[in-house]
C-alpha cells in the first residue's frame, strides 16, 4: 500500500517549494507558521496528515538558528498528527561546516543537528551537496544526497567556452572540480591556500595553466565570498582570458555581494537552494527543483534515486 504523498514547507525558501510542487503536479500542504510576541515559534497543520507520507521542505540557511528551530517544530507537529513518514528536505545543510573536531574543546555541530533532527522524528533526510560525504553518517536514518552538478554543467556546456578550466579553490574540492571538469571536457587547476581563522584565508599559487583559458571557480558554497575573491584576483593575475565561479549554495552573508559586484570575476552561478532574488548584477540562480521534485517523487514511490547521484 503506498500511502498519499503530501509536501509541506518551512519559511525558508517558500519560493523553492513552490517550485518543487509545480514539478510533482501537486498542492503545498495546508499548514500555517506564526511567532509569539516573544519570538516562540508556533506551527498549525491545517489538514489531515494521518498516514501520509510527508515530505518538509526546509533549508536551514540564515537565520540558522530561527530556521532550525522552526524545522524541528514542525517535524514533531506532524508526528504529533501521526505522519506515516517524515522526510526532511534540506536543500542547505547548515552548520556542515562543523563536521570535525580540527582543533582542541570545539564541538562537532554537524552531528548534533542530525542527532536533534532524527531525536525530534524525521524518518529520512533528502539535502543536497553537503560540505562533507561524511555528514551522511552522522544519521542513524537513511540519507539521500544529491549533486547539483547537473543542473551547473547544463548551464555552462550553453556558455559555449572553447578553452576552460575548472578551478578547485582548495585541496578539499579538488574530486569535485576534477569530476566537474571531466563532464565539461575542461582542464583542471587547483588554488594553494592556507586559511588563517575562520572566514580569513591567504592564498599561496595556482597549481595549473589557467593563461588565456575561461576560468571557473567551483565550490560547494559561497559565504563571505572573501576566499572567492581572492582567488578570482590570483587567477587574473595569471592571465585568464575571464573568470566565473559557480557554488551550489550562495550563503553570501556579511558584504559578500558588495564584494563580488567590485571584483573581477564576469559571473557567479549559483542555485536556489538558498533563496536569492534577482539583483540585476552579476549573480545568476539555477533552479533546483527538478532535481529536488525528482528525488522526493522516486522516494516516495520507493523506486531508484541512484541515476541522481552524478
Amino acid at each position: 500500500m503506498q500511502h498519499q504523498l503530501k509536501v509541506f514547507s518551512g519559511s525558508a525558501n517558500p519560493g523553492l517549494a513552490a517550485e518543487i510542487c509545480e514539478h510533482l503536479g501537486e498542492p503545498l500542504g495546508k499548514a500555517e507558521i506564526t511567532r509569539f510576541s516573544d519570538g516562540e515559534i508556533m506551527f498549525r497543520i491545517n489538514e489531515n496528515v494521518r498516514g501520509r507520507d510527508v515530505f518538509l521542505i526546509q533549508s536551514t540557511c540564515p537565520p540558522v538558528n530561527d530556521n532550525i528551530m522552526e524545522l524541528l517544530i514542525m517535524v514533531d507537529a506532524l508526528r504529533r498528527a501521526s505522519a506515516h513518514r517524515i522526510t526532511t528536505v534540506l536543500p542547505y545543510y547548515g552548520y556542515g561546516r562543523q563536521d570535525r573536531k580540527a582543533e582542541p574543546r570545539v564541538p562537532i555541530t554537524a552531528k548534533l543537528v542530525a542527532n536533534l533532527l532524527t531525536t525530534a522524528g524525521v524518518s529520512r533526510v533528502l539535502c543536497t551537496d553537503l560540505h562533507a560525504g561524511q555528514i551522511q553518517g552522522y544519521f542513524d536514518i537513511p540519507v539521500d544526497n544529491l549533486f547539483a552538478a547537473p543542473v551547473l554543467l547544463d548551464y555552462f556546456k550553453n556558455k559555449g567556452f572553447s578553452n576552460p578550466v575548472v578551478i578547485s579553490p582548495d585541496a578539499g574540492g579538488v574530486e569535485r572540480a576534477r569530476a566537474f571538469a571531466k563532464r565539461l571536457d575542461a582542464s583542471l587547476a587547483i588554488i594553494d591556500k592556507r586559511r588563517t581563522g575562520p572566514n580569513v584565508t591567504q592564498l599561496m599559487n595556482i597549481i595549473g595553466d589557467v593563461e588565456g583559458r575561461e576560468a571557473i571557480i567551483l565550490d560547494d558554497m559561497i559565504d563571505t565570498a572573501g576566499t572567492l575573491i581572492q582567488a578570482a584576483e590570483a587567477v587574473c593575475k595569471q592571465g585568464a582570458s575571464s573568470v566565473t565561479a559557480a557554488a551550489t549554495h550562495a550563503v553570501l552573508s556579511g558584504k559578500a555581494k558588495e564584494r563580488i559586484k567590485e571584483s573581477c570575476l564576469e559571473e557567479v552561478v549559483v542555485t536556489n537552494t538558498i533563496p536569492h532574488p534577482p539583483d540585476g548584477g552579476k549573480l545568476t540562480v539555477l533552479s533546483v527543483a527538478g532535481l529536488l521534485g525528482e528525488g522526493i517523487r522516486r522516494t516516495h514511490e520507493n523506486s531508484s534515486v541512484s541515476s541522481l547521484f552524478v
